[in-house]
């Protein structure tokens, strides 16, 4: 018996591990070896949570690439940036803090802050960002608040946030890694391949290591950004094997309980599930390649 137990096929483990909870994941992955994709549920809507902050980093590359904006400008951290803010270390911070749009950028991304989301934000519009990715191809991701109200309850309408699709996170990434040796997927993200570095290396450098790279080998490298939601928990990324990258995972959980039958966070066992989607591709793409 292989990793993958008696069901064989990449497919099958992954059908079983979303079927075995109560709760929906959608999901796209991608093998970047063969081009094999697996989907489930890829093209409906489904909150983003933080994975959105991928297409405002893009959005705000975009802007710095076309110079209405520079990354190092200066920005000065105000208290009301942290009002109805939850998450991220900024809020905890003195006011008055100066930092450039760049470490801005980096904070929304590595730490998820949301008083830094607010920062790079506050340089473009909802509506900037919203057809930005309107523009590339995202038809699916609807960006509606700059920040989401703090008070939703866990059955709030999808209309409440930001909402994307598994397929639309798997395509900007996907874009991203090809604008490394591709001006031509660069100029489709309406960038540079140099800006584009900078955002796969952004991504690479995200501390949370739950979720996608939560069972995978210590040390492994994953270029990802996760997401916390009141309906459920979701991550996008790029795992990379020997250097090399290996395969686009984009899971997102939703309808997620808030106490599972024994008694476990719902939340728990999204971050679980989706790891185990994560291991069940590094082990069965590992395989299919020998």
């Amino acid at each position: 018996m292989d990793r993958l137990g008696n069901s064989g096929s990449v497919k099958e483990r992954l059908a079983e591990i979303c079927d075995a909870q109560p709760f929906v994941t959608r999901f796209l992955v991608r093998n970047l070896k063969t081009g094999e994709t697996i989907e489930r549920g890829a093209e409906e809507e489904t909150p983003s949570a933080s994975t959105r902050k991928t297409s405002i980093m893009m959005a705000a590359l975009k802007a710095v690439h076309e110079r209405r904006l520079d990354l190092e400008e200066p920005i000065t951290y105000e208290a009301r940036f942290a009002e109805e803010v939850a998450s991220g270390m900024f809020r905890y911070l003195t006011p008055g803090i100066v930092i450039s749009l760049r470490d801005a950028i980096t904070g929304m991304m590595v730490l998820s802050d949301n008083v830094c989301t607010r920062m790079v934000f506050e340089r473009l519009t909802l509506e900037e960002v919203d057809c930005y990715c309107k523009s590339i191809g995202m038809k699916g991701t609807h960006h509606r608040f700059l920040i989401p109200p703090l008070a939703l309850p866990p059955d709030h309408a999808l209309t409440s946030v930001t909402t994307t699709t598994a397929r639309d996170q798997a395509f900007l990434l996907q874009t991203i890694l090809d604008a490394q040796a591709s001006p031509e997927a660069a100029a489709k993200l309406g960038t540079s391949p140099e800006l584009c570095a900078y955002a796969l290396q952004t991504l690479k450098n995200q501390i949370l290591r739950y979720a996608i790279p939560s069972r995978l080998p210590f040390g492994t490298v994953v270029a990802h950004k996760g997401g916390t939601g009141k309906r459920g928990r979701m991550n996008a990324g790029i795992v990379y094997r020997d250097g090399a990258p290996f395969y686009i995972i984009c899971a997102y959980t939703d309808d997620v309980p808030q106490v599972m039958p024994d008694g476990t966070p719902g939340y728990t066992v999204a971050l679980e599930t989706i790891g185990r989607l994560s291991r069940a591709c590094w082990d069965g793409f590992s395989h299919n390649d020998q």
